[in-house]
């Protein structure tokens, strides 16, 4: 018998051992996951309800999107920690939808959106969506933010607010004056005053008073004083979560033919992929988990819509406000975001008449303050000093937005950041040497097109005619059609006038 014969086997891996280490860490993650649930639930709330308010449709439709963005978006894979819902970004094109083309057919343009935004997803064209002009997507959250701003200070005088963003902007004198002589809508708007108070005052607190989130904190306390002193303000209109759920018809689906609401649909998907990816490129930032994968959430976000439509609801995003607040409560998995789904659910089948005594001054205070954050007044002055070019491109797509609609003014953002690029790419540099003995020698280096056309052409017909001339081209990375005939002609009548023909090098 060999001494190999008497050796001991190899240890067995001690399973039990591991299996008993890695309870407890298990445990813990549900308690983090648990507790930021929680307080995803409570910032999450009244964003739900006061953008659905905002948008013209019941508020009960806000809580549906968000228990699907928590329930359906939530389970499947893509990002892990953010959460999806209702978004202020969308508020604007929300209502415009719903006053022109009905509340019955928000569900189809929801569904159609969902469904664009899975296909696109399946056939991986997430990533594209960071090739889109940062300063184009900021102007189009400014100007959002500033339509939104404008429109929810009528609501928080429990005024109407007219239609179109420059309408709302030169009523605001005249709300002003109206509101300072009515003692009802002086009421309304110091709940919403107050409202945005306490949300720019809560986060300058100490941290122990900062475990409850500004918005939820915000809304309670208008709410209370609206219960005890009960003035003459408007509140919540408070249907219930079933007769708020309206299902599309098929009268709605025609409706899908029109060149309008395709064009709504578009805006929908784009305006709402974009949002989602770009939050979860910023929630990437907040962590050091597993990264965002963009195809597969562009796929959650669309099967997220695809139910938010089958039910009649709000389109739904990745919102920035609740994926920070849950990454910054400790979440670990999807488990939270889901669990804040479970909890929008419960509260809105068991309670839902605490809706009824919200002012809806405060929520409009909550969407003012979410709109003011929208529009990036501190990064304005460095942008206009490094890069002034993607300034202008920000403002005017914000200008646009409010002046037109959603829609268009993104068309003249992206029409303008390709201008930029086109502006940017065509560098050419003229460099003329002259020793006075020699030919005149006259290089070109960079990108020849025909936005640079008139400063070359300046250049070469000051040259004198009496001297020689050699054009080098060898330096030119691109030379387009237009600035290759216009050099030609140069060079015939050169030719004709000189004395030398001119000497071309490529």
């Amino acid at each position: 018998m060999t001494a190999s014969s008497h050796s001991p086997p190899p240890a067995a891996p001690d399973v039990p051992a591991r299996r008993t280490a890695a309870a407890p860490r298990a445990r813990r993650v549900w308690r983090q996951d648990f507790a930021a649930s929680l307080v995803v639930f409570l910032v999450a709330l009244p964003l739900c309800v006061g953008v659905a308010v905002a948008s013209g449709v019941p508020a009960e439709l806000g809580l549906v999107t968000g228990i699907v963005g928590g329930l359906v978006a939530g389970l499947m894979p893509g990002s892990s920690l953010q959460v999806s819902g209702p978004a202020a970004g969308l508020t604007v094109l929300v209502y415009e939808a719903v006053q022109e083309h009905g509340i019955g057919t928000l569900g189809v343009l929801v569904l159609a959106a969902g469904l664009l935004q899975t296909a696109m997803g399946l056939m991986r064209l997430g990533r594209w969506f960071r090739a889109i002009s940062v300063a184009v997507v900021q102007g189009m959250l400014a100007g959002i933010g500033l339509v939104l701003i404008a429109g929810q200070l009528y609501a928080m005088a429990d005024t109407p607010a007219p239609a179109g963003g420059p309408a709302k902007f030169a009523g605001l004198p005249a709300l002003v004056v109206g509101t300072a002589g009515s003692p009802a809508a002086l009421t309304a708007a110091a709940l919403g005053v107050g409202t945005i108070a306490v949300l720019v005052l809560w986060p300058r607190l100490p941290g122990a008073a900062r475990l409850l989130p500004a918005p939820l904190v915000a809304v309670a306390l208008a709410t209370a004083v609206a219960v005890v002193f009960d003035p003459p303000v408007a509140r919540v209109d408070v249907r219930g979560l079933l007769a708020s759920i309206q299902p599309p018809s098929g009268s709605d689906f025609a409706r899908l033919a029109e060149f309008g609401v395709l064009g709504t649909v578009l805006a929908f998907t784009l305006i709402a992929s974009a949002e989602s990816l770009f939050s979860a490129a910023a929630v990437d930032r907040m962590h050091d988990g597993p990264r965002t994968d963009y195809d597969k959430e562009l796929v959650a976000q669309g099967a997220g819509n695809a139910v938010c439509g089958a039910l009649g609801a709000l389109p739904m995003t990745a919102v920035i406000v609740r994926s920070s607040a849950n990454v910054r409560a400790g979440a670990r998995t999807k488990a939270s975001r889901v669990l804040h789904g479970v909890w929008l659910l419960l509260f809105a089948a068991l309670v839902p008449a605490a809706l009824g005594v919200i002012p809806l001054a405060a929520l409009a205070g909550v969407l003012v303050h979410a709109g003011w954050k929208l529009v990036p007044v501190r990064a304005m002055v460095p942008l206009w000093r490094e890069h002034r070019g993607e300034a202008v491109v920000l403002a005017a797509t914000a200008v646009a937005i409010v002046a037109t609609n959603l829609f268009e003014g993104v068309l003249v953002g992206l029409l303008l950041a390709v201008a930029k690029t086109a502006w940017d790419m065509s560098h050419v540099h003229v460099d003329v040497v002259d020793t006075g003995t020699g030919p005149i020698v006259v290089r070109l280096v960079g990108n020849a097109t025909f936005l640079r056309l008139p400063k070359m052409l300046d250049t070469l017909e000051r040259l004198p005619a009496d001297r020689p001339i050699e054009l080098d081209l060898t330096g030119l990375r691109h030379l387009d059609h237009a600035c290759g005939t216009a050099l030609g002609a140069w060079a015939d009548r050169h030719n004709e006038d000189g004395v030398d023909p001119v000497r071309v090098a490529v």
